[in-house]
């Protein structure tokens, strides 16, 4: 896969705002519908409050400290509101208790808004929690829907970013870019409003510095949006590498690659490092010519409401209240870099989410379909089938399976042996022809029943981390302790797992590591075997085991056989030539079909592969 091929999806950023995306994510917040209007009224609250302090100085000042009527200025206008309504209340209040009480108001004031920041912080992480949740269920429940062949072409590392860090940056959204932008906008209006109140000519000046501060916010949005674009990429590159050579360890360290394995990831990790120095750079430069312009503002507020304040038209309560304000004013607008990165890393996440949730199942029950008990026959009637466009696996394949019936195939690497299973287990659709389970075609069956009527052992076998029980039962409640130890008898795994500390309840670590490979193998048949499935395909079952391990599968394999339909792919002829019947599977056709001696006599396929497995071995007997 070229590298451009492997890192588009995180190489695409999309807009910084899209309306599409952003309705198909307020759908998910629709359920917690009351939170976010109880989140709305913190934040509105919040805002009030934090308009109260400077209010509450300017007031301090020109009625207490620095009465206006000492001096020729003129008290600002919620200093004369507050003076009016004293005195329309018939409240007289000395120097010092008026203090008292403005120092008690603003320090209540400060007291709700914490409280108020407390519960709007704590109920809009509770919301991010639940909308986490509910879209990893919805992605978890997508991806266990798509086809197999979804599975062979995306890499899994990419599925699981999509399901753990994208999800992330949307619940950095929802709890801190939404929410901020929306207190910062109430905010800055209500900052505006008293500004304008107080003095309208100091907050045209205030407000000023606000065309260099939009000039240095373009800048800096255009060229953060390059470095994230890169940051990510070179993430993704590490990521890759990580999953690839930590996977790859056993091989890296048989060919003794490591100190070139290191000299790779050296070079990789410092193009992550560039890529960080660069997008620093913007920021270094950034936040303090944010500071610099803000200074700016704060000198021509001191020098023009200076003058005001000398001229008499201006108190100097309003004065220090500006002083607040702006300094409230500007860092909001200071921050709008971070909620500019949070809204496009969530956007873009977003888009890669919902490009994921979007894809059709293409595999799928039919609709109304009843579910159904398998009885066991099984039919390929003409199947041709292709993994990649004219690349035929199957040519025409056509043969039955009786119920009961025990049918082996064989052939050479690439014949197409595994993909009889997975066509009979619907995990691809033919191209053309049918497979049909009970004289119905596969594709008209309830998909649950099919695959639960169908037992799978397979070469690789694939353990989850939990306990020896639990990979036995996958968590079928209707599997109980005897019938899972009957299983385990009949394939001959009792006798190790009870030598195992906890014996069913023994812990398995991830992917069974711990465990032998027959070991494994052995849990896999008792696996398939405790869902007493009327089908079953052994695929290459036993070419991972060791000869006396093999020998005791033997031997349950026609007790585990009996009654059952059952499709065994084996490179190990000496495991099918008791089988009822032997398909010879070359290049994707059949060849020949019959018993074991049968095939032998024709002196064909399957002779040649005798051949070639027994013969090295018949004269190694003799020489001994």
């Amino acid at each position: 896969m070229s590298e451009v091929a492997e890192f588009h999806e995180e190489e695409v950023l999309g807009k910084a705002y899209d309306a599409r995306l952003m309705r198909r994510l307020l759908r998910y917040v629709r359920p917690y519908v009351r939170m976010v209007a109880g989140a709305v009224a913190l934040i509105l609250l919040s805002s009030l409050l934090q308009l109260v302090g400077p209010l509450a100085t300017a007031v301090a000042i020109d009625l207490y400290i620095r009465p206006a009527a000492s001096v020729e200025e003129t008290p600002s206008a919620a200093s004369q509101w507050v003076s009016a309504y004293l005195q329309g209340h018939h409240i007289a209040l000395t120097a010092d208790q008026g203090i008292l009480v403005i120092s008690a108001i603003y320090l209540v004031s400060l007291a709700l808004a914490f409280v108020v920041l407390y519960w709007q912080g704590l109920v809009m992480q509770l919301m991010g929690q639940y909308i986490m949740r509910d879209l990893r269920n919805e992605i978890f429940g997508r991806l266990q829907h798509l086809s197999v062949a979804f599975f062979d072409r995306n890499p899994i590392g990419r599925l699981v970013t999509r399901v753990t860090s994208d999800v992330d940056a949307l619940n950095e959204l929802f709890t801190a870019g939404l929410v901020s932008i929306v207190g910062d906008v109430l905010l800055l209006v209500g900052i505006i409003g008293v500004l304008f109140w107080l003095n309208w000519r100091l907050a045209l000046v205030t407000f000023a510095i606000l065309p260099l501060l939009l000039v240095l916010t373009l800048w800096f949005k255009i060229r953060a949006r390059q470095s994230f674009r890169e940051v990510r990429v070179k993430l993704a590159r590490i990521n890759a590498f990580l999953q690839e050579h930590i996977t790859g360890m056993s091989i890296l360290q048989l060919y003794g690659r490591e100190e070139r394995a290191l000299e790779q990831f050296a070079d990789v990790n410092d193009a992550h490092r560039w890529a960080n120095i660069r997008a620093i750079f913007y920021y270094a430069v950034y936040y303090p010519m944010v500071e610099l312009i803000t200074s700016v503002g704060v000198a021509l507020i001191l020098w023009y409401g200076g003058m005001r304040v000398m001229s008499g038209v201006l108190s100097v309560g309003a004065l220090v209240a500006f002083f607040q304000y702006a300094q409230r004013f500007y860092q909001p607008l200071s921050d709008l870099s971070d909620k500019y990165n949070i809204l496009q890393a969530a956007m873009a996440a977003s888009e890669r989410i919902f490009r994921l949730l979007d894809r059709p199942v293409e595999i799928a029950s039919p609709p109304g379909v009843q579910p159904r008990r398998i009885v066991g026959s099984v039919e390929f009637d003409d199947v041709r089938f292709s993994y990649k466009p004219n690349e035929p696996v199957l040519k025409g394949v056509s043969f039955r399976i009786e119920a009961g019936e025990t049918i082996a195939v064989v052939g050479h690497t690439g014949a197409g042996k595994s993909t009889l299973a997975n066509l009979l287990l619907r995990f691809y659709d033919v191209d053309s022809g049918a497979v049909c389970v009970d004289g119905v075609d596969v594709r008209e069956w309830d998909l649950q029943s099919l695959r639960r009527g169908i037992g799978l052992v397979l070469q690789d076998v694939f353990l989850f981390s939990g306990s020896i029980g639990g990979n036995i039962r996958l968590g079928e409640l209707d599997i109980g302790e005897r019938r899972m130890r009957d299983a385990a008898r009949e394939v001959q795994a009792l006798e190790f797992i009870e030598r195992l500390p906890g014996g069913f309840a023994a812990p398995v670590r991830e992917r069974g590591a711990g465990l032998s490979v027959g070991q494994k193998q052995l849990l896999s048949f008792a696996r398939a075997l405790a869902f007493d499935p009327r089908v079953l395909i052994l695929d290459e079952a036993t070419s991972s085991v060791d000869t006396e391990t093999e020998q005791k599968i033997q031997q349950a394999l026609d007790k585990l056989l009996e009654g059952r339909t059952s499709l065994v792919i084996a490179h190990r002829l000496s495991t099918i030539q008791r089988a009822d019947r032997i398909l010879v599977l070359h290049k994707g056709e059949l060849r020949e079909q019959g018993t074991h001696q049968e095939l032998l006599a024709l002196r064909g396929i399957y002779w040649k592969l005798y051949q070639l497995q027994y013969q090295g071995e018949d004269e190694r007997a003799v020489a001994g």
